[in-house]
Formats: structure tokens, C-alpha cells, sequence
């Protein structure tokens, strides 16, 4: 349940005036439009502020991917639980501007999902799968019947290969849509086919620090101009934008423009009438009601009806903030509607039906609103476990005392209701049956509308005489969770071959409901319960490789229960199944070695050496200010210059560290990460830009090695081949362009077609110590237990 403050925080960033102007300036227009992406903050934000909130458009936010295998600007969560965050930003980013989510993946188990990086579609389909992908977006294209579809990228090299592959999957997808022969399956399912009547291309190239469009934007046809300011806010229609954006933290998003954007540029690639210019890309949409009551074979009672809902719709825009008069208005705009819906022809249901339907559904919210009928609805707990129960609790505005009202709440597979309370506020007793199915942790879709999540409530009032329905989420999100949480200390083991240890102690904290705890365990190794925990064993002498314990509580899978909360996403939790996984690997660690990390909580490296066995020291800013001579390494993480100050304060010291005999390791940084080419390293070092240009995303690509007799590669394990089999994702990126001679590049290596880079590790010796910088994705092959990396990063931490 929100507390005190977090609720005030809520009600000042959602003014009820502001949230009664976005439900009708809805009520506007009739045209939907999707934006296409491959990932959480593709979107053009103000472009698509301008079209909801100015011109009044429904405006669906189609993505690909929950953004699971990006980067963490705010904290250690990666791969699934930055999957679940990524994906509450997309939702809160859409509600900064009054839109809708269709999410075409579902998490890093679904083929469609963020993987790190490609350098064109055909590498991304051979991961996603052309056809599945094309099939998600032509059901999306049925379900929510765009008019108009615009990717935010182009299909070009030099472009992010998932970009690509969308841009052109929604192509595509526009012709497979229409056809009826495409996709039966969807039409048992009650679809229908569905033409997009304007498929537009960004007329701007996806350049920047990233991105090296190689082929020229299409000709400008039509220009976006956002008019004046929203004028519910007063702001700039891009201000709102960046609004939206802001809840992108997790990517640094979020920037204030010293002047707002006013136009975009757009290429009309498909319509009816081919490419040409317009003066606006409503030409020959049906955009208002007033406009459909235009449309051909009309009866004169329904183009009257839609002509005098349009009037009604105006006169309670007009009438803001007058809730009376706007109530008034919106009434009669509903009954306009109802004769629509119950009289127009077949032919005009068939095509026009879905912009009614949507209208009826935005007036009855509207109308709701004005009327001040819900306040908020919140469950304690916010979640519930097989067997469980909780209380739903709905808090009735002060005008719901002047009207009939009637709730109904939407919950959780497994979970049932009864009434606890009528009186005031309405209490609901909440109760998940003991073989309750846990929640989905991904959910396909999200609407401006409410209705959000595995529970939401759908609030009925009678309202001048008819009965109006909204729905609301509730202030948490509710789910179905595990009675218990487990978490193993640690959760991997590094077993050095020819180790003379045989037991590594293992302590599993249980949370939740007591219950006990049991291993499933694979040949050759044993698990022993102790008083303290439990004992690992092998049974005979380590093999090389992985392989992985079973916990189970009561005899069943755990799940380990990771908690998320942010505060521009609020909380909620990440689940995987809890295990033991133990790396058996021939590793030898760097005598002597004292290191101290740096991290900026984007990465787990320091953690990984302590497990390794090596002595490691976490330096927080009172440690970097002290003596610095008691460590022989000391490791920067990724990202750290920009996060912590104190790191980019202490740049001189570590600097004489070097001078002195240190050796500083650097891992990867991007330009923006507060990285001074000729302040930060010890030597000058440029960072590649756009960073396209200067990465290898095939983790299986050949590593050439230049200097194979250097000291961080021959010791104190000898690197080969092997070393570099199993990657995942990736090898590295942020690739070093340029560096000073005393720098040695000991690698090289590239993607297919191209030319290789030498920048993924270069180490130079400066004064009595060394400087050693790699763009090699380390700390997410160690996440990812691959021995390479573990033998290569302890020669990387060797004294000087």
C-alpha cells in the first residue's frame, strides 16, 4: 500500500483538472496512430504528445521488446528483472502522454526479446524469427486498427539491427493485414482484417552517438507543426515529451532541450493514392465524427447523429472546467452514440464500428471523471499467494454520494471476492485458493483507459439518466506471487580444478511462510543440511563445467522473489526459479593481489573476484580520498566515471597510483559516461563514436591475439581459443578508437564483412605501473559463468 507521501506525490503529478482535460480532449478525434519500436524509449515522445494531446489522436505505442538485454543506468538489475523494469517505464512513459502500449515480446524467455545488439534484421530475425514477429504485429494491427503506422527508425545500415527488423516487420505486416486469407487463425478469434491507410517513415536520420545512418532520409511529404502549448499544462507539446521520456531512467533519458522541438518530418511510403505530399497527415482520414458523417451510403439519421455528437463533444471541451455543463454535454454526446451504434448499416459497423465503440468507452470515463465518482482503489498486502488473502479497498469520490454507483473488481486467476463492507468506502474480502496460478510477470498490452494489471476495479454510476462504466487500476499493481521467497548465499560457486577445498558452506534464507527446504542434486555432487545452512560436495574430483542444484521447498521448484522499486515506477518484483549453480574451471588467481573496485552499480565485478578468492576492497568516496598504495589493482566498473562524483574527483590520484606502481583497470565506458579522453585515462584514449561502429556483436567472433606473449594473456592463466568459446551476447563494445603510443592493443577481432577492431583491450606501462582499459562485455559473461572470462579477469587484475 502507498504511503502517506508517495500518495501526495501521486496527486500532485496527476492534477484532477489536467487528468478530466486529457479524457476529453480525447473525445476529438477518431484516427488512431501507432509508433513502432524495438525497445523501451524508441519512441518520439513529442511527436507523439503532439498527436494525442493537440490534435486529440489515439496514439498506441507498439514495442518489440521489454529491453532486457540493454543497460542499467540506476542500479544491478539486468537481463529478466531490467526486463520488468523497462517495461513499467514504457507504461508510465505512455500515461506522461495520454497513450496506449501493445508489447509484441514477453520477457527474455520469448524469442522475440532484447538480446544486446545486432547490426541488421537479418542477424535479429535469426534470433526473433521473421515470421513470428510479423504475425505479432499483424494481429496488432487487427486489434487495435490503426489508420496510420510509423516506425521511429529507418531500415538502413548503420542503424541498430532490432530497429531494422521492426521497421520492417511493420511494413510488411501492413499488406498481411488486409489480406484474409493471412492468418486464419486469426480470424477464428473474432479479428478481422484491417487496412492501415498511411504507413509513414521518419524523414531524419537515426544518427547521433550511437547510430551512423548510411543512406539518406526519404524526402520529407508532410511536416508535423505542434501549435502553441497543451493547454491543460501550458507546456510545450515536446516539454511533455521529455515529460514521457524522464520515465526512462534506467537509460539516462530524460533531457530539457534548450528549445522545444515544433516539427517533425515525415515520408509518406504507403496510402491509397501512393507517396505525395501533404499539408497534413489527416488528409483523407475520417478524423472527427463530424467527418464520418461525410462517409458515402449514410442514412440521414445517422449522419445526424454523428454531426450533433460532434457539436455535443465541442460544447463540453468548450465548457471546461465546468463539470456540470461538460456532464451535460457528454450525456448527450452518449445518447448521439447509442443510436449510432444501434442503427448504422452493417457496412458502416464494419468499418467505422471500433470509433464508436472507443467513443462510447472514452465519454463514459469522461463523464465518470466529471462527475468525481472514483477516488483510488489499493489491496494490503498488494500481493497474494496461493492460500492467501487481502483486502481490496475502493475509495468513492464526493460525487459518487449524488448517484447510484455499482463496483466490480477484475482479479487474478485463482482469486475470489466477497463483500466486507458497503458502508463509505467499499471493502472487498479477497481470498487465492491454494493451487491459485502465480501471475504473469509480463502483460501484453496497457491502456490509457484503466484497466490495467491482473486486478483492476470497473466503477458503474447512473448518471443523467443512463448508466456510464470507466475502469481503474489500482494504485499497486496486484499479483499472485510465491507463498515463499529463497535466496542462496551464494548463488554460484567457482570451483577452482584441483582445488584441495571440498565443502563450500551455502546458507538458504527463506521469506514468507515457513516451510523446509530441500536440493535436487545432479551426479557427483551432494548436499549436507548443518546447523548454520547447508554444505556443497562433490563427490569425486571436479570436472570441468557447469551444472546446476534444484532447490525445492515443500518438494516443490523455489522461486527466488527479487523486489524492484523505483520511484518513477513505484514497486513490484522480479521471479525466476531459484539455483545453485556451480562452475568448475581450471583458474589460477594473481599472487599477491589486493584490489580495490569501484562500482556504480551496474555491474556484479567486484562481487565475481571476491568469489573468485581474490582480496578485494570496495572503495566508497572516503576510501579513494585514502591512501591508495595498499592495493596493487584497482578496478573502475562500467559507467562509474559518469555516476560517481567522488570517482571523477579522485581521476589525479589514480593517476599517481599508476605512476607509483598501481595497475588501474578500466572496464567499458561510453563517451557520455563522463569520459574525458584526455583527462580520464592515464593516457589519452578515444572512445568510438557512434558507438554502431565500434563494437562486435557476434559473441562467437573470432578473437585474434596481437601480442600473445604479453603478460596479462600468458599469466597467471595461459589464454587460448577456449577462453574465448561460450560467450553470450556479445564480445564487447565502446570499442577504443584511438590511443596514446604507450597503449598496446593485445586483440583483435570484428563482426562479419567488417574490418577488424583493435580496441577491445589495450594496456599500457606508465611509470612503475600500468593502465589497462577493455571494452570486452566481462561482467556479463561472469553473470553468465563463462570460464573464459574468469580466467581472463584474473590475469587483468595482476600487480603491476
Amino acid at each position: 500500500m502507498l504511503t502517506a507521501r508517495e500518495r501526495i506525490e501521486r496527486q500532485m503529478a496527476d492534477p484532477s483538472l489536467v487528468r478530466l482535460h486529457r479524457k476529453l480532449s480525447r473525445l476529438k478525434s477518431t484516427v488512431t496512430m501507432m509508433n513502432t519500436g524495438a525497445h523501451p524509449d524508441d519512441e518520439q515522445n513529442g511527436m507523439l504528445a503532439w498527436f494525442r494531446l493537440g490534435l486529440g489522436m489515439r496514439v498506441i505505442i507498439a514495442c518489440s521488446t521489454r529491453g532486457e538485454g540493454g543497460q542499467n543506468a540506476l542500479g544491478p538489475e539486468r537481463l529478466g528483472p531490467l526486463g520488468l523494469i523497462r517495461s513499467r517505464e514504457l507504461e508510465e512513459a505512455a500515461r506522461a502522454i495520454d497513450s496506449d502500449v501493445s508489447w509484441l515480446g514477453h520477457g527474455p524467455a520469448d524469442p522475440v526479446h532484447d538480446f544486446g545488439f545486432s547490426k541488421d534484421g537479418d542477424a535479429t530475425f535469426t534470433r526473433w524469427g521473421e515470421a513470428p514477429t510479423v504475425e505479432r504485429l499483424v494481429r496488432a494491427y487487427r486489434m487495435e486498427r490503426p489508420d496510420i503506422v510509423i516506425p521511429t527508425f529507418l531500415d538502413v545500415p548503420g542503424q541498430h539491427g532490432h530497429h531494422r527488423a521492426m521497421t520492417r516487420a511493420a511494413e510488411t505486416a501492413i499488406t498481411l493485414a488486409a489480406d484474409p486469407n493471412a492468418y486464419p487463425e486469426h480470424l477464428t478469434e473474432g479479428l478481422k482484417p484491417w487496412k492501415v491507410a498511411k504507413y509513414y517513415l521518419p524523414a531524419w536520420s537515426g544518427g547521433g552517438d550511437t547510430y551512423d545512418d548510411e543512406v539518406p532520409p526519404p524526402a520529407t511529404t508532410v511536416t508535423i507543426v505542434a501549435e502553441g502549448r497543451d493547454p491543460a499544462t501550458g507546456a510545450d507539446y515536446d516539454r511533455i515529451g521529455e515529460w514521457s521520456r524522464y520515465y526512462h531512467a534506467s537509460q539516462g533519458m530524460g533531457h530539457w532541450p534548450k528549445r522545444p522541438e515544433k516539427g517533425w518530418q515525415l515520408h509518406l511510403k504507403l496510402s491509397a493514392t501512393g507517396s505525395h505530399a501533404e499539408r497534413s497527415v489527416l488528409e483523407n482520414l475520417p478524423a472527427s465524427l463530424a467527418l464520418l458523417a461525410d462517409m458515402p451510403d449514410l442514412t440521414a439519421n445517422i449522419a445526424e447523429s454523428l454531426r450533433s455528437a460532434d457539436a455535443a463533444i465541442s460544447a463540453a471541451v468548450a465548457a471546461f472546467p465546468d463539470r456540470d455543463a461538460i456532464i451535460e454535454a457528454l450525456t448527450e454526446v452518449a445518447g448521439w452514440l447509442d443510436t449510432v451504434a444501434t442503427t448504422a448499416t452493417p457496412r458502416f459497423q464494419e468499418l467505422h464500428g471500433h470509433r464508436i465503440a472507443r467513443k462510447q468507452r472514452e465519454v463514459d470515463a469522461a463523464i465518470i471523471e466529471a462527475a468525481a465518482i472514483f477516488e483510488r482503489a489499493y489491496a494490503d498486502p498488494s500481493v497474494i499467494s496461493p492460500g492467501g488473502s487481502a483486502t481490496l479497498t475502493v475509495e468513492l469520490g464526493e460525487g459518487a454520494s449524488d448517484h447510484w454507483v455499482g463496483i466490480r473488481s477484475v482479479l487474478p486467476a485463482g482469486v475470489s471476492s466477497s463483500v466486507q463492507s458497503l458502508a463509505g468506502d467499499r471493502v472487498l474480502s479477497l481470498t487465492a485458493a491454494a493451487d491459485a496460478p502465480l501471475s504473469n510477470l509480463y502483460l501484453p498490452a496497457w491502456s490509457a483507459l484503466g484497466g490495467n494489471g491482473h486486478a483492476h476495479m470497473e466503477v458503474s454510476a447512473e448518471i443523467g439518466g443512463r448508466i456510464a462504466t470507466a475502469a481503474f487500476d489500482l494504485e499497486e499493481p496486484f499479483a499472485v506471487t510465491p507463498a515463499q521467497s529463497l535466496t542462496l548465499l551464494p548463488d554460484a560457486l567457482l570451483v577452482p580444478l584441483g582445488t584441495k577445498q571440498t565443502e563450500w558452506p551455502i546458507k538458504a534464507n527463506v521469506a514468507g511462510a515457513n516451510a523446509p527446504v530441500s536440493f535436487k542434486t545432479p551426479p557427483g555432487w551432494v548436499m549436507k543440511k548443518t546447523d548454520g545452512g547447508w554444505i556443497a560436495s562433490p563427490t569425486d574430483a571436479a570436472k570441468p563445467g557447469l551444472v546446476e542444484i534444484e532447490p525445492q521447498i515443500d518438494g516443490h521448484p523455489a522461486f527466488q522473489v527479487t523486489p524492484i522499486a523505483y520511484r518513477h515506477i513505484g514497486r513490484t518484483s522480479f521471479r525466476a526459479p531459484a539455483t545453485l549453480k556451480i562452475l568448475s574451471v581450471d583458474l589460477k588467481l594473481p599472487e599477491g593481489a589486493r584490489i580495490g573496485y569501484v562500482g556504480a552499480g551496474a555491474d556484479r565485478v567486484g562481487l565475481w573476484l571476491a568469489r573468485m578468492g581474490l582480496d578485494v576492497t570496495e572503495l566508497d568516496a572516503q576510501a579513494l580520498s585514502g591512501d591508495l598504495s595498499r592495493f596493487t589493482t584497482i578496478v573502475v566498473g562500467i559507467f562509474a566515471f559518469g555516476i560517481r562524483k567522488d570517482l571523477a574527483a579522485a581521476t589525479g590520484r589514480l593517476h599517481r597510483f599508476v605512476e607509483e606502481g598501481g595497475h588501474l583497470v578500466t572496464l567499458y565506458h561510453r563517451p557520455s559516461d563522463g569520459w574525458d579522453p584526455n583527462e580520464t585515462p592515464v593516457r589519452r584514449i578515444e572512445i568510438g563514436s557512434p558507438s554502431l561502429r565500434w563494437r562486435v556483436t557476434d559473441p562467437r567472433a573470432e578473437v585474434t591475439v596481437l601480442a600473445p606473449d604479453h603478460l596479462l594473456l600468458k599469466g597467471p592463466n595461459a589464454i587460448s581459443p577456449e577462453d574465448w568459446q561460450g560467450w553470450d551476447k556479445e564480445r564487447g563494445l565502446y570499442f577504443v578508437s584511438r590511443w596514446d603510443d604507450a597503449y598496446d592493443p593485445l586483440l583483435a577481432m570484428h563482426d562479419a564483412n567488417e574490418q577488424p577492431l583493435q580496441g577491445a583491450l589495450i594496456s599500457a606501462a606508465i611509470g612503475r605501473g600500468r593502465h589497462t582499459h577493455t571494452s570486452l562485455v566481462l561482467h556479463h559473461q561472469l553473470d553468465k559463468l563463462v570460464p573464459g572470462a574468469f580466467r581472463l579477469m584474473a590475469n587483468l587484475v595482476q600487480p603491476a
